[in-house]
């Protein structure tokens, strides 16, 4: 079932054309992803599609009746509303009702309107909707849900923007970047609830890992060309390699072509004949086909480092605490040559302190930081490159000097630069108020590694950032001498770079774990959480039983829990000994691991909403 086609579209502002006479469909089911360099309209296109904008010719049609939902990177709120306020303004019938009951519930005494609002719960079946809307909120850490949106912090709002739309359940769900703002346990619980969902999804994002697990179709817009793949990021990636082969086959081939019709073309005499005309043709046509050049240039540096002395970096119990919340407890550290340390950890559990702690932004509480005198730390921040008024982007490099010196001797101009840096000499004049929040970022990302730093510190570096753009970085940073401490919710990235990590756990505590990010999570899963260090809960105040602490249809809803997840039990166990006997084999095994993998999905959710009541019984 199609939902929406598009029909030839174009878009420029002025003389910059982002994209021409391009088509393609999005049908019921799919979860395409739409990949293009930063500069070339992604935002603008997601715009178009959800009638934020109007391409300059084409046309989008929509089904009749669909419902459409569009996460953008800066959502529109009331300030005004609360948490919950929010997500009760919205038309789904089923919201409407849940929150006519919970009028009704605070006024008891009026049994007529008690028992219609529970008739109206048992006739949607209200209770199931109510259950999957808290858990929502729960997951994106959205539990007082009597805060303002005007207090909100910009990833709070964008994480009550994805819970409203996710709770409203639309047809096409159209998002952009939307793992930006949420920490890795979140980004890796919206994977999941993406991959079961039976949701039509259509999205930008950068994050690799995000479109290998939920996509099943990559849509790429590449030098002005629109190419479709119907697999995941891997897929993409094997099929995009071979096209390029064949392209770059049929360039040499056509070059050759050229040389033998230059020839012919040279040794023509002035009159031509019909037949001489038709190939003086197809020689321009040759001509144009060999000229090709693919604009996929690849960023080349040699930035010339300060080499490190024997002290580097050295923190000597350093501790620090924003009131009652504790970001370090005494920690202790030494950094040695070409350490290579990845930061994660919830979001609130204080990253971004420990990295303004180590650039002398935040001053500790106690304890020192020795910095060696032969260290310069180059610090990329969340904040960005400041816009300054017609300001154009080859002026922001030359504020650093002309020339740039880079090793063996060797400099390189300030244009020189930011053409490896993607920017060619056309886009060296516009104005850096221009740039998309992509080119921006890549921009920033000059400045910092022009100052030849060696201990490099960077905090989300691959956000808004192309896929292109990031393996650049990728390569960069592989070859980087220096030591390098990043913060990012990048999987792919942190896997690629880092070989061990800082795990900020909250409190204080901060472990030192010996591996990447996929080594992190593979010893993380094969560990048995034990449920009573579990302390997070939905705060939210329901009507409750004098003796439980439970509503009547919270007690229903817990003992139904328990059966659930006793069968559940049992048919994981079931399972999981047919597997270690052998006796599951041939087609039968993708079937069945199927099967594990969602009955494991599902325990996790029945047990986390069973918690969640269990705790409410014991307040």
């Amino acid at each position: 079932m199609n939902y929406v086609s598009v029909e030839n579209i174009s878009k420029a502002y002025g003389e910059r054309v982002l994209f021409e006479n391009i088509s393609f469909g999005i049908n019921k089911d799919q979860k395409i992803a739409f990949i293009a360099k930063n500069g070339s309209g992604k935002t603008s296109l997601l715009n178009i599609l959800t009638g934020r904008d109007e391409p300059d010719s084409g046309q989008i049609v929509s089904r009749n009746g669909i419902r459409m939902a569009f996460l953008s990177q800066d959502p529109e709120l009331l300030d005004n509303l609360t948490i919950e306020e929010t997500i009760f303004a919205s038309d789904n019938p089923v919201l409407k009702i849940i929150q006519q009951y919970e009028k009704a519930l605070e006024n008891s005494e009026d049994t007529d309107a008690y028992q219609k609002a529970y008739d109206q719960m048992e006739r949607f079946d209200a209770w199931d909707f109510e259950t999957r809307y808290k858990q929502i909120l729960f997951r994106l850490k959205l539990e007082d849900l009597q805060q303002k949106v005007a207090s909100l912090s910009g990833g709070q709002k964008k994480r009550l923007a994805l819970a409203t739309i996710l709770i409203n359940t639309p047809d096409l769900l159209i998002l952009d970047e939307p793992t930006n703002h949420l920490d890795l346990e979140m980004i890796e619980w919206l994977e999941n609830y993406f991959t079961k969902e039976n949701i039509t999804l259509f999205m930008v994002t950068h994050d690799r890992f995000f479109l290998e697990r939920v996509c099943n179709e990559i849509v790429e817009l590449d030098n002005g060309v629109l190419y479709t793949y119907k697999g995941n990021y891997s897929y993409y990636l094997e099929k995009k390699e071979a096209r390029q082969v064949q392209e770059q086959a049929s360039v040499e081939k056509a070059k050759n072509l050229f040389v033998k019709e230059l020839d012919w073309m040279r040794r023509q005499p002035k009159a031509r004949t019909t037949k001489s005309k038709s190939r003086i043709d197809d020689f321009y046509v040759i001509k144009e086909k060999a000229n090709q050049r693919r604009k996929d240039h690849q960023v080349q540096l040699e930035i010339n480092m300060e080499r490190l002395g024997s002290k580097i970096v050295e923190l000597h119990g350093v501790s620090k605490s924003f009131k009652d919340r504790v970001i370090l407890n005494k920690f202790t550290y030494n950094f040695l040559k070409g350490e290579r340390v990845g930061i994660i950890g919830k979001n609130g559990t204080g990253k971004t302190t420990f990295l303004n702690i180590l650039t002398k932004g935040v001053q500790p509480d106690l304890g020192k930081i020795v910095v060696g005198d032969t260290v310069k730390i180059g610090y990329y921040t969340q904040n960005g490159i400041e816009v300054k008024p017609d300001q154009k982007v080859i002026d922001v490099i030359k504020e650093f000097g002309e020339y740039i010196p880079l090793t063996k001797g060797k400099i390189i101009s300030a244009a020189q630069l930011l053409e490896r840096f993607l920017f060619d000499r056309k886009k060296q004049y516009d104005y850096v108020a221009k740039l998309s929040g992509g080119e921006l970022k890549r921009l920033y990302l000059c400045t910092v590694l022009i100052q030849n730093p060696n201990f490099l510190i960077l905090d989300e570096p691959t956000n808004d950032l192309d896929i292109l753009t990031l393996n650049v970085l990728e390569d960069f940073l592989l070859d980087f001498p220096g030591c390098l401490l990043v913060v990012s919710h990048d999987r792919y990235f942190m896997d690629k770079i880092v070989d061990h990590l800082f795990v900020f756990r909250g409190e204080g505590v901060v472990e030192d774990f010996p591996g990447n990010y996929t080594d992190f999570r593979v010893y993380e899963d094969s560990v048995v959480p034990e449920i009573v260090d579990k302390k997070e809960t939905v705060k939210k105040t329901w009507k409750k039983d004098a003796n439980t602490g439970l509503s009547y249809h919270e007690q229903k809803e817990y003992g139904k829990l328990e059966k659930e997840i006793a069968q559940l039990e049992g048919e994981k166990t079931t399972i999981e000994n047919a597997f270690a006997a052998g006796a599951i084999t041939g087609e039968t095994i993708q079937k069945e691991s199927e099967r594990l993998q969602i009955i494991l999905e599902q325990l996790d959710s029945k047990t986390e909403r069973w918690f969640e009541l269990s705790m409410k019984m014991e307040d």
